[in-house]
């Protein structure tokens, strides 16, 4: 799986989840995805490497850039909270689509409950 395809994987996933919206506040060649006007993944080539960015908490995030040599920390964001995903080895779309579902979880958490979205897959 090459680094456009992750990006292409991401957003699909990005996209299908409730309450989220796709902008480009940072021009456009970087695709954003917001739910409830905070950010949860963009697309971006870090540097020059097709790559995505996504709200991952910091214990998880330092075992996946332990274990895969292409997730590093989040590129131009909060190095402890976000990390950064491009191609290499052991990236599937599953673990994408995980870590895609995972952002946007980690967001919604954090938001008031009445402005939460209703989500419409549960996780084991």
């Amino acid at each position: 799986m090459d680094g456009t395809r992750v990006q292409q994987v991401a957003m699909r996933v990005a996209a299908g989840l409730p309450a989220v919206t796709h902008t480009f506040p940072f021009g456009p060649e970087h695709d954003v995805f917001k739910v409830v006007d905070k950010i949860f993944l963009m697309t971006t080539e870090a540097p020059g490497v097709p790559a995505v960015t996504l709200k991952c908490e910091p214990p998880h995030a330092a075992g996946l850039r332990q274990e895969f040599p292409t997730i590093t920390p989040g590129y131009h964001m909060n190095k402890q909270h976000w990390i950064s995903l491009a191609a290499g080895p052991g990236i599937t779309p599953e673990l994408v689509e995980e870590l895609v579902l995972n952002a946007y979880e980690l967001v919604v958490e954090g938001l008031p409950r009445r402005k939460r979205p209703l989500l419409r897959h549960t996780r084991a």
